[in-house]
């Protein structure tokens, strides 16, 4: 069992690396740091004020993640999802897949466990474009000094966590709902629908209760500006994503046509 989950893995890994979803997560990670970088470039007065703020990282980090954990994470992950589960329709291969002596559970948590390290990764390389984008307008301009503050790696660690964890909901929906049309617009259009609910949502009061708003809900409260003291929004996600992981996969093994 181990080690056909592990070679499923692997050949995931493989197929992955030639889809455009990998591009996806550079593109992705990149994007908001890009624009920061161009505009501590063109207006050194806003990385001027960050030094001057006496919370230099923390101030860039929460601008960093307001746009990304609002709009592009939630969209990303639709995205990534859909493409991910999109490669074995668009290339016939499910039958085939199927035919391997290999469980469906290998076959359905190595992709649910693929997406998930895509999401780590997205990560990673969100926090060094990050704090490369407040380094670049310090070599090219002179008037901006090198921030050479003390980085709270702890702190850092716990809010990445913390948006895995809101993020885990809707890729789990998401990867259930790609799973069982052929149509790639089918999964991207309901993703889509769902973001665009939880973003118009985002000031009802049952608001914790739509798992696509949970990455901008944490932003809410990291940053100061929303508050649901009420709702542990950890394990709402969590409870969330078995859920969803444990719907999908009985839809998964149950379906007569497996691709």
């Amino acid at each position: 069992m181990t080690n056909s989950f592990t070679n499923c893995l692997s050949a995931e890994w493989i197929k992955k690396r030639r889809s455009f979803s990998s591009w996806l997560v550079v593109v992705g990670a990149c994007f908001i740091p890009l624009i920061l970088t161009i505009m501590f470039l063109v207006y050194p007065k806003q990385i001027l004020d960050l030094h001057h703020s006496g919370q230099f990282w923390r101030i860039l980090q929460l601008r960093s993640w307001e746009t990304m954990s609002i709009i592009l994470l939630p969209m990303g992950i639709v995205l990534a999802v859909s493409l991910i589960t999109q490669i074995e329709f668009k290339n016939n291969m499910w039958k085939q897949l199927h035919t391997a002596p290999v469980p469906f559970s290998s076959i359905y948590f190595s992709k649910l466990v693929l997406i998930l390290l895509m999401l780590a990764q997205l990560f990673v390389l969100f926090n060094i474009a990050t704090y490369v984008s407040v380094w670049i307008p310090a070599l090219l301009n002179r008037d901006v000094p090198f921030p050479l503050y003390a980085i709270n790696g702890t702190d850092v660690l716990k809010e990445n966590g913390a948006y895995f964890i809101a993020s885990l909901p809707l890729i789990s929906l998401q990867f259930a709902i790609s799973l069982q049309f052929k149509n790639f617009l089918v999964p991207i259009g309901a993703g889509l629908v769902l973001v665009v609910g939880g973003i118009i949502a985002h000031s009802w009061k049952y608001v914790y209760m739509l798992p696509p708003a949970y990455t901008a809900l944490h932003f809410g409260e990291a940053s100061g500006s929303t508050k649901h003291t009420d709702h542990n929004l950890t394990l709402w996600a969590l409870g969330y994503f078995v859920v969803f992981v444990i719907i999908g996969y009985l839809l998964y093994v149950n379906r007569k046509e497996k691709g």
